[in-house]
């Protein structure tokens, strides 16, 4: 399982153990949304791999959306 948890326009990717993997990106340059690992010595599963690669495709697709902060 993993959690997402939207923070200024990315989403921090939470394991069910707490552990943060990795925010999800827009990338401008790609217009694309991207993983970035938090860590590279933290292996993902299979599972939050999968679940990451759904949120990418739902987030592109426009299935999901981030949302915006208000700093006002």
């Amino acid at each position: 399982m993993v959690l997402f948890f939207p923070i200024q326009q990315e989403l921090d990717c939470i394991n069910g153990s707490g552990h943060i993997l990795g925010k999800i990106k827009f990338d401008v340059l790609k217009d694309e949304h991207i993983f970035c690992s938090e860590n590279e010595s933290i292996a993902l599963s299979s599972e939050e791999e999968s679940n990451i690669a759904d949120r990418l495709a739902g987030l592109d697709s426009g299935k999901y959306s981030i949302s915006m902060q208000d700093d006002d």
